[in-house]
């Protein structure tokens, strides 16, 4: 009998075919959905259609880069200068540590406009550029390029001639002041806080710049281009501080058109100081370099709340000690608290005075920790560890003979301090010392000694002595400009206005009408009028907390956040530049069950608010943020 052959598909056949077209169309649903919590929002057709995007994702693509080598620049230096070159090689070096690729290009680039394909343009010291160079640059950040800019950009044209500073005015919105003179071999360079770019960086932060290459000084003229930093220094030079400040700007950035800018006012080496100064800077030069990528930044708020900056009263108790009275009724209208210093030696002659004022706010004591100036001056000497030890713990039993009343503060009688005297204080449970000396920054200072914590707040502005006593000022109207001249510098910077006065000048009768004034002026700057017990308080858990915020695709951002300290955190607050303009937010968690945080988003500024509650110690959170791009 004839055997039929079976033609086409077998069974087994038919089989493996739909279990392979199964697992195919299994893979791919993984693969979108792997994409999709990698990712978060995207279009299906955007997954399979924009290579690009998925490329750059997952090999982290970075944008690419050019480096002015200008020699119309170095055509007017004199010859044999290597200054074009050196700064180069500073700029390449900073880039490199970012693994960013980029290319050295020359005028002649620009003038042909081969510098188009790039996304930030960099221009060290490129300050003698060509009329075609100048007209390309403008199209460039116009059209939506990136520029970094140092010094004088365009101020000369290619021949080396004066052109003026038409560039920096239409450009970058602001307006030549001076150059900084180089009476001093540095110059201290305050950077602002609570902005993008000086993310992460201490507000007040006082940067050392060589003046060898002649800084420049700007005055910040449009909206759309925003301060960074100062130049005036109102320890040591005079003049009216609020225009000092507005015409003394270092470091400006904005936008023009649809590209943006960051200009400074030295080169990147001129930078010099101890290892600090050269990590914070690293910091800002790559927010600088975030922000003109378009990468998002993010910090954790200075204070709390929508309070922009924060104020202490230091209320000195010295000679005419019941002077202090005439401003507890002040406080108690006002809410707010104040910190009372006080002489250990001297509270038992007006022990209920002390108890009283114990429940307007802090006690702090005033401690002789020794003083000795060398013979030329120039060096100081406190007393050693044990005397620093002995006296500390001494004032601290004086206080609390007292019943009820306890010091938290310490103010060292001559403003200085060393380590032993740190360690002195954090071992007799003090929580924060005062101190009369210039340091670098004007927020508190987080010490730990051991397994104690203490804060070091300095003096940020003029206090009654030198406005009264010194300056003699004894009208009331030159007295609060004067204060509050130094209220708008520290708001300005963000950070802690310091107000330091006297029983016997500001708290006097006559005088402590400038007081309530003052209050009230700086409640109407949304500023937060706090003791140095509540300073303490926030300073030491908002300062513990870890956070890091990256993107992921075109369409979500993954914050990471976590509290290694051993105290809860009732609130904090998170400012994340998401650096666009974005629609639909929505925020998720990685973890099932985790707080969910509220949120704000300002459309103008692109700034996303996060406001943390009940952040447990050693907890961390992951959010992911989820947006849509609008489309163009």
């Amino acid at each position: 009998m004839e055997v039929t052959k079976n033609k086409g598909f077998t069974v087994n056949s038919l089989i493996v075919f739909s279990l392979g077209t199964l697992f195919m169309l299994a893979s791919i649903v993984v693969y979108l959905l792997i994409l999709k919590g990698v990712m978060g929002r995207f279009s299906y057709k955007e997954a399979f259609t924009d290579v690009n995007s998925i490329k750059k994702v997952v090999a982290g693509e970075g944008n690419k880069i050019a480096i002015l080598y200008s020699q119309y620049t170095e055509n007017r230096l004199p010859p044999g200068s290597t200054w074009t070159s050196d700064n180069i090689t500073t700029w390449k070096k900073f880039l490199n540590n970012y693994t960013l690729s980029y290319d050295i290009i020359q005028d002649n680039d620009i003038e042909k406009g081969k510098h188009y394909k790039y996304e930030i343009l960099i221009l060290p010291g490129a300050q003698a550029l060509s009329d075609e160079e100048v007209i390309n640059i403008k199209k460039f950040i116009d059209g939506g390029g990136s520029v970094f800019a140092t010094s004088g950009t365009a101020s000369f044209s290619a021949d080396g001639k004066w052109r003026g500073w038409e560039f920096f005015n239409e450009v970058f919105g602001m307006k030549f002041i001076k150059e900084v003179e180089r009476d001093e071999v540095t110059k201290i360079h305050t950077l602002r806080g609570n902005l993008p770019i000086t993310a992460n960086i201490p507000t007040g932060y006082p940067l050392k710049v060589a003046t060898w290459d002649r800084p420049i000084q700007v005055e910040v003229l449009e909206p759309r281009s925003t301060q960074v930093s100062f130049w005036y220094n109102y320890r040591l030079q005079d003049g009216l501080v609020r225009e000092e400040v507005k015409k003394s700007g270092g470091i400006v950035y904005g936008s023009y058109g649809k590209g943006r800018f960051v200009w400074m006012g030295f080169e990147i080496n001129s930078v010099i100081g101890i290892q600090e100064d050269y990590i914070f800077f690293d910091r800002l030069f790559h927010n600088a370099l975030s922000w003109l990528r378009y990468k998002p930044l993010a910090y954790v708020k200075d204070w709390p709340q929508e309070y922009k900056a924060a104020a202490m009263l230091a209320v000195m108790v010295g000679d005419q000690p019941q002077n202090v009275r005439n401003i507890l009724s002040l406080l108690k209208a006002e809410g707010i608290k104040a910190t009372f210093f006080v002489d250990p030696a001297k509270v038992s002659n007006y022990n209920d005075l002390v108890k009283t004022i114990a429940s307007y706010g802090d006690i702090g004591a005033i401690v002789d920790i020794g003083f000795k100036a060398s013979v030329d001056d120039t060096t100081n000497k406190l007393d050693d560890y044990d005397t620093q030890t002995k006296k500390v713990r001494q004032a601290n039993t004086q206080i609390e003979v007292i019943k009820g009343v306890h010091a938290d503060g310490l103010l060292p009688y001559y403003g200085l301090f060393d380590d032993n005297s740190l360690r002195a204080i954090a071992e007799a449970k003090f929580k924060y010392v005062l101190t009369d000396s210039l340091t670098d920054r004007s927020v508190p200072r987080v010490i730990i000694k051991g397994e104690n914590t203490v804060i070091s707040i300095t003096k940020t502005a003029r206090d009654d002595y030198e406005v009264i006593r010194d300056f003699g000022l004894t009208q009331q109207e030159f007295q609060l400009y004067t204060y509050k001249e130094d209220v708008d510098r520290v708001l300005f910077e963000g950070g802690l206005y310091v107000f330091k006065l006297h029983t016997e000048f500001q708290c006097q009768p006559q005088n402590i009408s400038v007081l309530k004034d003052l209050l009230k002026y700086i409640n109407s700057k949304q500023i937060w009028v706090a003791s140095g017990n509540e300073i303490y308080n926030w300073w030491v858990k908002k300062n513990k907390v870890e956070m890091r915020v990256e993107p992921r695709g075109e369409s979500r951002v993954t914050v990471s956040i976590s509290n290694p300290g051993i105290e809860k955190l009732t609130e904090i607050m998170l400012e994340i530049d998401l650096q666009m303009n974005v629609t639909n937010i929505e925020i998720s968690s990685e973890i099932i069950g985790t707080i969910q945080p509220a949120f704000s988003f300002n459309p103008a500024t692109h700034m996303l608010y996060l406001k943390i509650k009940e952040f447990k110690p050693g907890e961390t959170r992951i959010y992911y943020v989820d947006y849509d791009k609008p489309k163009v």
